[in-house]
């Protein structure tokens, strides 16, 4: 038997594998077993009603897929009223994820939001890259991230997990700012803002122009910023980007992550989700790990990386002096 549970902070999962934001409802509980998750992970719910982006909002690329969905909702009240009662039938921890324009209406909506007794995590989402792709996101901003995450800290004794944003210039100082600020998981990452044009009508393939790229062919860049974050930092870090196989799952593990947030591979084939977390168990046996925690910052340096790097350094330092001849 392996052990798969792994803690977020206070938070024990029963396995690392959780649905992210937005690709998951219970009515997969119509094609799975949605109880044997790590936790669930509802849509980002925003305070006001919102319809949405204009259509198309989705276009498939060679790697992926490219959306910008532009964060819709029912709202606040509908989604404590409605949702929450219908994700509390199942067992799994609940993340509820929320999104606002302030930090004033980011700190109200925690309160609101958190003072529902079946709500068990804070995911928030300040890294949206489709709700306004031309910039503002607070993500994308050090003391932005760190100011609303402040608030929202100071708002709720439940856990907290940031969301951080692939677009911003230095997503470790992004992640070590939400730390600092009292993040007590950071969620590395959203999807990376991007254009498909469509060259039969020369228009953007998606209404918004602008849109998400998620799947396969962002995974190395997300494995490379989960691995310098969590290098940083020293609340666990959560890897979403491109999961599409158990290999996958244990690679941002071996980077650095404590769990993952499938999403992409979930419109392709929901059932992965369980399907996965069987993989990983049987993939930790036939390798002789006890427990999937062990897996967790496992990636051993390249030593010939490392003997390369020592025999580059500069002219005196543990070397002797060269001298051209003539």
């Amino acid at each position: 038997m392996v052990d798969l549970s792994v803690k977020i902070g206070s938070v024990e999962l029963k396995n690392p594998i959780m649905p992210a934001s937005g690709a998951f409802s219970t009515d997969l509980a119509q094609v799975m077993d949605i109880n044997r998750l790590g936790a669930l992970v509802a849509k980002t719910v925003s305070r006001e009603y919102r319809i949405g982006n204009p259509t198309p909002r989705v276009a498939e690329l060679e790697c992926g897929m490219i959306n910008s969905i532009g964060l819709p909702t029912r709202g606040i009240g509908y989604f404590l009223d409605h949702q929450v009662p219908d994700y509390a039938r199942f067992t799994p921890p609940l993340v509820a994820s929320i999104s606002a324009t302030t930090a004033d209406d980011f700190e109200a909506m925690t309160r609101e939001v958190a003072a529902h007794p079946d709500v068990d995590v804070i995911e928030v989402n300040i890294s949206c890259p489709t709700r306004n792709p031309g910039g503002g996101n607070f993500a994308l901003h050090e003391d932005h991230t760190f100011q609303v995450t402040k608030r929202i800290r100071g708002a709720t004794t439940k856990p907290v997990w940031v969301k951080l944003s692939p677009n911003a210039g230095d997503v470790v100082a992004i992640g070590v700012a939400a730390e600092e600020a009292g993040a007590d998981a950071l969620v590395v990452s959203n999807t990376i803002l991007g254009l498909k044009i469509n060259i039969d009508t020369f228009r953007p393939a998606i209404g918004n122009k602008f849109g998400g790229i998620s799947g396969p062919g962002i995974k190395p860049i997300i494995v490379r910023m989960v691995h310098q974050v969590s290098q940083r930092v020293k609340i666990p870090v959560i890897g979403c980007g491109g999961i599409c196989k158990v290999e996958d799952v244990v690679e941002y593990m071996l980077a650095g992550a404590s769990a993952v947030m499938l999403g992409y591979i979930i419109f392709r084939n929901p059932s992965s989700l369980v399907a996965i977390i069987d993989q990983l168990a049987e993939w930790c046996h036939k390798r002789g790990f006890k427990r999937v925690a062990e897996l967790t910052g496992a990636m051993i340096n390249d030593p010939i990386a490392e003997t390369f790097a020592a025999a580059a350094a500069p002219i005196g330092q543990g070397h002797e002096t060269f001298v051209p001849a003539g």
